[in-house]
């Protein structure tokens, strides 16, 4: 069989299993081409022979397994080849941190603009799992200095070796941290935080692959905000008179909404889907700080 014919195949299967997209694919097509393409190593920018290679019996058996898998167990796909891509980067991806799929990252491709009237010096990545929205920030702003802030060790550690993967460990530094708990004297011209925001109520009505990352990633009581409440509280403390917090709430944006009637958030909008990340300036955290409570 050649590569073109096992994808077709396993598009059509992907439908039928009704397994879920939306960790990296929208649709089946484009799971079947990731999983077979990332398993294998093929080159997309040899596209056209490479949908003309003919499998070896170790190859596809290989990619049965990995169907298996991705089917049966509904492990993610990113999981079972190892690298996710993010704003046109790709990062290492396991079950230490969540599957990069934030839509920051269309917000970093587009260099934050108009969000932003300067290039940012000093930017922080808050929560940042394996430090891909962090990594990306620091390739795309190429004289800045980027932090990566977790409470987990283990999400830490996948990000040190994402930073190793991209040779950015002159500019980007993980920092083991409680939010902002070890943060105490540094200042930021952005912040940028993907934290956990996913209520237990919808955390156990989420599809299937979502139980193979870690809930720590996920998980915020409180109908999901008592995280992304906290970071609005405090981040004035940690922006430089300019600087900006834009935070991913998801589909807790409309309980955040109902808890704080008055706070002017900017939600922003995306060419290629997402929702629920806003913006607030650092006075506006300030003017508004008891709202957070």
């Amino acid at each position: 069989m050649i590569v073109k014919d096992f994808i077709a195949e396993l598009a059509t299967e992907l439908e039928s299993a009704d397994v879920f997209f939306g960790h990296g694919t929208n649709n089946a097509q484009d799971e079947a081409f990731y999983l077979v393409f990332a398993t294998l190593d093929l080159d997309w920018h040899r596209y056209d022979s490479e949908m003309e290679k003919q499998l070896t019996e170790e190859e596809f058996e290989l990619l049965k397994e990995q169907v298996l898998l991705r089917v049966e167990e509904r492990l993610p796909t990113a999981y079972l080849v190892g690298v996710a891509w993010f704003a046109g980067y790709p990062f290492r991806s396991d079950s230490r941190a969540l599957v990069p799929r934030s839509p920051i990252g269309e917000l970093l491709i587009n260099r934050l603009e108009p969000l932003i009237k300067d290039e940012p010096r000093r930017l922080l990545d808050l929560c940042c799992g394996g430090g891909c929205i962090g990594i990306a920030s620091a390739q795309i702003f190429s004289d800045a200095r980027v932090d990566l802030a977790d409470i987990s060790p283990e999400a830490l550690q996948l990000a040190q070796e994402n930073i190793q993967l991209h040779a950015a460990g002159k500019r980007v530094k993980t920092i083991e941290s409680d939010l902002f708990q070890q943060l105490s004297d540094r200042r930021y011209d952005v912040i940028l935080s993907n934290p956990p925001y996913v209520g237990q109520d919808e955390f156990a009505s989420l599809p299937q692959e979502f139980q193979h990352e870690p809930e720590l990633g996920l998980v915020s009581e409180d109908q999901g905000l008592r995280i992304p409440l906290k970071i609005l509280q405090e981040a004035a403390g940690y922006l430089n008179a300019q600087g900006i917090l834009i935070l991913e709430v998801g589909y807790s944006y409309k309980a955040l909404i109902e808890r704080c009637p008055d706070v002017p958030f900017l939600w922003l909008e995306f060419e290629h889907g997402g929702e629920g990340v806003l913006m607030l300036t650092k006075s506006q955290l300030l003017e508004y700080r008891e709202c957070f409570i």
